[in-house]
């Protein structure tokens, strides 16, 4: 039964991707120029171009090595002043309006200010940081909140140290916040690198190669760097999920 469902969920996702293809080629032939909206064909060649050029692999590698830094400082500081809020309320308070801050300023105003105060390719990084840390930051006191006080009040009455209570009591239990917003945040935050990318121009980066293209009318290769940026993100999103299926493991 359970193959049957799995099955059955395989074919509608490929029956979806052979509509969005369908509709994509018969909206080319119906504008009628590859200068305005060229069809797959033309956009997967563009991509195997993509890949034969020499600069490729550096232009991605630039664009992941920021993501991970971004990722990595994001997921560091979320989790660790999450839990810091989660176990102090006053921290909570204090953190409130910086996360309000972060999440109501158009990403566009902190790209602008990061253009003045920051080099080109630490942009991209920076908006990283600011869009994924309230995410992350959130759902780990979320999961603080849902911890089962019971066995908090049981582990103080008989005197465990407060250092034990979270490494084996806490993070245990927000183990599943913490990949859900994780992944949640590297969807987001993988976009908002990209537009920093298009609007700081470091040398080398999937949005300055996306910039580039444009400023040419070469919509074909604007739409492969696209599709490649999406691929990317599905890699990261599967590694996520990998992780925590490992996580739920440990659990």
């Amino acid at each position: 039964m359970k193959s049957f469902i799995n099955n059955r969920k395989r074919y509608i996702g490929i029956i979806s991707i052979v509509l969005m293809l369908f509709l994509w080629e018969l909206a080319s032939l119906r504008i009628g120029s590859e200068h305005i909206l060229p069809g797959p064909l033309e956009t997967f060649v563009s991509v195997f171009d993509l890949f034969m050029t020499e600069d490729f692999l550096f232009i991605v590698c630039n664009t992941i090595f920021r993501s991970v830094v971004g990722f990595l400082i994001a997921i560091v500081l979320g989790i660790s002043l999450g839990i810091i809020a989660g176990l102090n309320q006053s921290f909570e308070t204090f953190m409130k309006p910086w996360i309000v801050l972060m999440r109501s300023v158009p990403v566009v105003s902190f790209i602008l200010l990061a253009l003045i105060w920051f080099t080109s390719g630490s942009v991209p990084i920076f908006i990283g940081i600011l869009t994924m840390f309230p995410m992350i930051f959130t759902n780990i006191i979320e999961g603080m909140r849902n911890v089962d006080t019971k066995l908090i009040e049981m582990a103080k009455f008989y005197k465990v140290e407060q250092k034990r209570i979270v490494t084996e009591v806490y993070i245990p239990a927000i183990a599943p916040f913490v990949t859900s917003g994780i992944s949640s945040a590297i969807g987001i935050g993988w976009r908002a690198i990209i537009v920093g990318e298009v609007l700081s121009q470091p040398e080398f980066g999937i949005g300055t190669s996306m910039h580039s293209a444009q400023s040419f009318l070469n919509v074909d290769v604007l739409i492969a760097w696209t599709f490649i940026a999406v691929m990317l993100s599905y890699v990261f999103e599967y590694l996520i999920k990998f992780m925590e299926r490992k996580m739920i493991r440990w659990r």
